[in-house]
């Protein structure tokens, strides 16, 4: 196996008396695309705030392309993490920029080129995510589906080496949730990058994933392809595969009193 591109070791985060992490321990390889898979409270939205550098563990370590991030400085952080892209759930798109300037941001802060090359490289990512021609549409104009991709088409502007995704198929209908999958793929054949999507749809897992970490409780309970994950003897795993609820236990003298009184 080639070395990781992300390491997590030993990742702890509390929140007052809550410990929310409890020793993650995870590798993620260059150009794989890695599914982070848990139900809602798990503790998905706080690794990935992790990964992305917008939060610091309450213990353990981070490692991006070896680099500490929880101990890097600032200046190296900010160097490290302009190689990096994420598509937020909400798709955080500037409402009183165009969607082209919405693309060419990044690309405005943080390099040196000039306003013409800026633009021609806006239209570029919005061609390749299938928005050629909505260059000054405004986002209140577009669909959800068109908000995530152009949203997508601003994380690509840096031509990042990692591609983070939170919830890429949240609040849209089945078969545009299907195309963004299909443009996953895509991006990832093309760009040859490193894919980090935190979900709870299995259905898209199944349709872009090279393997899969499972979450529970804080904890990473599975790690491994789908092949290997529908094969678990696990129940936690089973649990989430076959979509059951927690079976609560009732006592049923009480519940017959609760009803009486």
């Amino acid at each position: 196996m080639p070395d990781p591109i992300i390491r997590i070791h030993n990742l702890h985060t509390r929140y007052g008396r809550r410990e929310v992490l409890k020793g993650v321990n995870l590798d993620i390889y260059p150009f794989e695309t890695l599914a982070i898979l848990g139900r809602s409270g798990c503790g998905k939205s706080t690794l990935l705030r992790h990964l992305i550098g917008l939060q610091k563990p309450t213990e353990g370590e981070i490692y991006l392309k070896g680099m500490n991030m929880a101990t890097a400085s600032e200046e190296e952080r900010n160097l490290i993490l302009k190689r990096i892209g994420m598509l937020f759930q909400s798709s955080a798109l500037f409402n009183s920029m165009s969607v082209s300037d919405n693309v060419s941001l990044p690309l405005v802060e943080h390099t040196p080129l000039e306003p013409s090359t800026i633009r021609i490289m806006a239209r570029m990512k919005l061609d390749l995510v299938g928005l050629a021609g909505f260059e000054d549409f405004m986002p209140s104009q577009l669909s959800g589906g068109m908000k995530k991709r152009a949203a997508l088409a601003r994380a690509l502007a840096m031509d990042p080496e990692v591609l983070f995704f939170d919830e890429p198929s949240a609040g849209l209908d089945p078969i545009v949730a299907v195309g963004i999958d299909h443009l996953i793929l895509k991006l990832k054949k093309a760009f040859k990058i490193t894919i980090v999507v935190v979900t709870h749809e299995l259905a898209s897992v199944f349709v872009i994933a090279d393997r899969i970490a499972l979450l529970h409780d804080g904890e990473v309970i599975f790690i491994g392809t789908k092949e290997q994950m529908k094969r678990s003897e696990d129940a936690r795993v089973k649990q989430f595969l076959e979509r059951r609820p927690d079976e609560e236990e009732i006592d049923r003298d009480q519940y017959l009193n609760t009803l009486v009184s």
